[in-house]
């Protein structure tokens, strides 16, 4: 499951590279630009683009642009967990089943008669009824960041607060590949701690899948034997390919996706101890 959501992420960083060549629009979005004036962009820039930087833009006088984002930024997520706290739930329940649907999966491996398949379908649906999982709910929660991660992605490069203002001295419009040149170390700060926050989050699931298995293994006086993660070869070189994108992005975004991550590991943490009041 966390290799279906940064495969998302990794189409929405491929998709804003390849429109931002295309992009009928540049123009800085100030306080006094309207909505019809952001509207002449396209659906999308209205939508998303224009309420996330006027955001920005109001909220940098009185917080600073660091806070300004960080804000925007955790209003996001809580939007969101609004929306897809179902999926969410179900999205950490498919990683603490990931070792009992491999089981079934091996069980009737190489055995393609139609009895077989049907066998294997009923004792997986049994398995996604024992743990109150939606597989196709699950996945909400990765695509609604989709039109999110890029609203913010354009709204960075658009917010008249990020082109002008600084932090520490230090523009956040700055690249981080620039910054490494010009020795900007809190750009880079910024930067480091986008692609570790990002690693934890893609690992926290499997963290604590492991540890209630462990745990309700103990239980029954039985060995836990840890489950072996598929693709991750796969996974790591998606957040390195993502890693490489953001260093020729403005470092806005790189504290914007430092903070999603930051909170994203906060959420996950939450939301297990809400399904595992019992434990």
């Amino acid at each position: 499951m966390n290799n279906k959501r940064l495969k998302v992420v990794l189409s929405v960083l491929a998709m804003a590279v390849l429109l931002t060549g295309c992009s009928t629009s540049s123009e800085l979005i100030t306080l006094d630009t309207t909505f019809q004036d952001v509207m002449n962009d396209g659906f999308f820039a209205a939508i998303f683009t224009y309420p996330l930087s006027q955001a920005i833009n109001w909220l940098t006088p009185k917080t600073g642009i660091f806070l300004a984002i960080a804000l925007v930024t955790i209003l996001l997520n809580i939007i969101v967990l609004a929306i897809t706290f179902k999926s969410t739930v179900s999205m950490q329940r498919m990683q603490e089943m990931q070792p009992e649907l491999l089981k079934i999966q091996a069980k009737y491996e190489g055995r393609t008669d139609d009895m077989s398949q049907q066998r294997m379908a009923m004792e997986m649906q049994n398995l996604y009824k024992k743990y109150d999982v939606n597989p196709m709910g699950a996945l909400l929660s990765s695509f609604i960041q989709f039109p999110l991660l890029f609203g913010m992605y354009s709204a960075v490069r658009r917010s008249e607060a990020v082109a002008t203002a600084q932090f520490m001295g230090v523009s956040l419009s700055t690249t981080p590949r620039e910054a490494i040149a010009d020795k900007a170390w809190i750009c880079i700060v910024i930067y480091v701690s986008m692609v570790v926050f990002q690693f934890i989050s893609m690992k926290v699931p499997q963290w604590l899948a492991q540890y209630h298995g462990k745990k309700e293994a103990d239980k029954h006086h039985k060995t836990y034997h840890k489950p072996e993660q598929q693709n991750m070869g796969m996974t790591y070189a998606m957040l390195a390919m993502i890693a490489f994108a953001m260093l020729s992005w403005p470092t806005a975004l790189s504290l914007y996706y430092s903070i999603y991550s930051l909170v994203n590991i906060i959420k996950t943490v939450v939301v297990d101890k809400l399904t595992h009041k019992e434990d």
